[in-house]
């Protein structure tokens, strides 16, 4: 049995989390598409009220504390440059550190911001443990703390903010579900690769995902050949974490539930080193190499989750605590369980992403360019998909 972590949500719907992040900024949406709507009015209305705010006296220093780039290359091809750009718009102090994977150095970044006087971190930890510490710290000398897409567990975040993490596991198993159905395979032998176990993220997406793929394994119409996991959520391990998979199925593996795009393409290199046909893969992040992958065939799905929108609504909450200002009305809109307490909440709403709809979500938000995603080989591919 997986482990499957409680998670107490008090999340609005789509729609509502659209309209009550949009009110911030006096405007509304009535989109068709009310998932992409809600994430890129979030974006707008941080940006806004990032710009605007400037109430509360001379703002208080802002430390952000990025985990790696091993996990996943948004942290600073995305999270950096908008966080701060966020943090300059407001006139808000800010210094923006990266550990590289190193539980130590984010550490010691943590106490030199806090020397260096910084009072709000926004921390994305690379362990509930170290992340703790981190915030024990920061209690000890009257610094707030906002988790940033991460909850450290057992921890003292005064914030959260993140995704419906559980959400997306759930689209990620519907999309396997709807890959393997389209595919037409019969009791398909399903191989899973979850993410990192010591990341609280891996268990929510897990969670979700096991809520729709554990029934299908249970009555028979599925078959389970393995479930691991991927320590660190590192690539090169999946890569042969998977081929060990494919050695002991003699290769009969017809689906893969594979926690991100990064473990994906690992699946994907693992099943081209073999010759074996592309088999329906699941992915999340929507990064340049996922789309394209499934632009051609190789990955079935991904899980976009706007991270400007997060950045920005991130941004908006520490600018609103270095001011001294409480949240923005409609910002936090739920609870998330950390352990011991529940924590206030900004939830954002994931989207699932496949090749019929890339140009209506990633493409449209500006997520990824278009030279980007159809350069070279990539061109005729996108071609057929009308992109």
């Amino acid at each position: 049995m997986r482990n499957h972590a409680s998670v107490h949500r008090a999340l609005l719907s789509t729609a509502a989390i659209g309209a009550a992040v949009l009110a911030l900024a006096a405007c509304g949406s009535s989109d068709d598409d009310s998932d992409t709507a809600a994430s890129t009015g979030a974006a707008t209305a941080a940006s806004t009220a990032a710009a605007d705010s400037g109430g509360g006296g001379e703002a208080q220093k802002v430390a952000v504390l990025l985990p790696d780039t091993q996990s996943s290359v948004r942290w600073e091809t995305a999270d950096r440059p908008l966080l701060q750009a966020a943090f300059d718009a407001a006139g808000v102090p800010v210094e923006i550190h990266n550990a590289q994977g190193d539980k130590s150095a984010q550490q010691q970044q943590a106490e030199q911001a806090i020397t260096n006087g910084a009072k709000i971190l926004l921390l994305t930890n690379l362990d509930s443990g170290s992340g703790a510490a981190i915030q024990n710290l920061a209690a000890a000398k009257g610094v707030k703390v906002i988790d940033y897409d991460r909850l450290t567990l057992n921890g003292k975040a005064d914030y959260y903010v993140s995704f419906d993490n559980v959400k997306v596991g759930e689209l990620q198993g519907q999309g396997l579900v709807d890959c393997l159905e389209a595919a037409g395979v019969e009791k398909p032998n399903v191989a899973v690769l979850n993410g990192s176990p010591d990341d609280n993220n891996a268990t929510l997406f897990a969670q979700g995902y096991n809520s729709v793929i554990d029934p299908k394994f249970e009555s028979g119409e599925w078959v389970e050949v393995a479930d691991q996991s991927v320590p660190d959520w590192d690539n090169q391990q999946a890569l042969t974490i998977y081929e060990q998979m494919l050695q002991k199925a003699d290769n009969k593996i017809d689906g893969v539930l594979a926690a991100n795009d990064g473990l994906a393409n690992s699946v994907v290199s693992a099943q081209k080193a073999r010759k074996l046909d592309p088999i329906p893969v699941t992915g999340q992040d929507a990064t340049l190499q996922g789309l394209q992958n499934i632009l051609v065939g190789d990955q079935c799905m991904t899980v976009y989750k706007a991270i400007k929108a997060e950045a920005e609504a991130a941004a908006q909450l520490a600018i609103a605590l270095s001011k001294g200002e409480e949240p923005p009305a409609g910002l936090v809109n739920g609870e998330s369980d950390d352990g011991q307490r529940q924590v206030p909440s900004v939830l954002l709403t994931p989207v699932a992403v496949t090749k019929d709809n890339i140009a209506d979500t990633v493409l449209a938000d500006d997520f990824v360019k278009r030279d980007e995603l159809c350069a070279g080989k990539f061109a005729k591919a996108c071609e057929e998909a009308g992109i």
